[in-house]
């Protein structure tokens, strides 16, 4: 197969008809422009965020494009445990019973800057944000996945955790080990036929992380969020049914 959109795939109006799909950072970037996307095609979302602030500007603006109201819930990922995963998982069984989808947009930086000097508060913050969130949410919610029909997790990963690449230290390590949990998950729930779990590399994408990350470079040379958004959606609708363990690129080298 393609490692990335198939060729002329477009996402055909109400495709997301009654998904419940949750999206971690959804509050700005490639989150928010996941939430707004999805919710435009019938999903109800539930927008999960570090800043209450920036998710009510998300709800506020899927409701005025006419979506289906969204559920928010403010969570700071550096300091969610897996007791507090679980509490959300009972919640949202209760009021949705099932779960179709998880797109895990959240992530932080961390320093770009020799592992020799890496220090280790900054190393474990990566860590539970990047690779110990991701994991135990996705854990959490698994009763609720495998509820629904078809239902597709997405990992954001990044080139440096295909190959590592100097300074980018607990990030690059990070993304590596959600290469790993894709392919894991993907390989214990293969038999199901009803879950699966793939992760997308962006690329270079015009967000706050990417500016942190690259001060000198023009953003305006870079894809903004919602360019790159199909891919996601494609991965969340059930045309990608067939699609289990993939590492793709949402900006495929020409």
């Amino acid at each position: 197969m393609s490692n990335t959109l198939p060729a002329g795939w477009q996402a055909r109006p109400g495709c997301l008809n009654d998904k419940i799909l949750l999206v971690t950072g959804a509050g700005d970037g490639i989150g928010r422009a996941c939430a707004l996307a999805f919710a435009k095609l019938g999903a109800t979302v539930v927008l999960l965020g570090r800043t209450q602030d920036k998710l009510e500007a998300v709800y506020d603006q899927i409701k005025r494009d006419g979506g289906k109201e969204p559920a928010m819930v403010p969570l700071n990922l550096a300091a969610t445990t897996p007791v507090e995963y679980a509490q959300l998982a009972d919640m949202l069984d209760t009021e949705f019973h099932r779960l179709d989808g998880i797109v895990h947009c959240a992530a932080v930086l961390g320093d770009i800057t020799p592992m020799e000097l890496y220090s280790a508060e900054t190393w474990s913050q990566v860590m539970r944000v990047n690779l110990d969130a991701p994991v135990f949410l996705t854990q959490a919610m698994l009763p609720l996945l495998k509820a629904s029909p078809s239902a597709s997790v997405v990992f954001t990963s990044s080139s440096v955790g295909r190959k590592g690449r100097a300074f980018w230290g607990a990030y690059a390590v990070s993304k590596a080990g959600i290469e790993s949990v894709t392919q894991v998950l993907a390989d214990e729930m293969e038999h199901l036929g009803t879950l699966r779990f793939n992760a997308v590399n962006p690329g270079a994408t015009r967000t706050t992380m990417r500016a942190k990350a690259y001060p000198a470079e023009n953003p305006l040379t870079l894809k903004t969020p919602d360019e790159i958004v199909p891919l996601f959606t494609w991965l969340v609708s059930d045309d990608s049914r067939a699609v289990n363990g993939q590492s793709l690129d949402a900006q495929p080298k020409p």
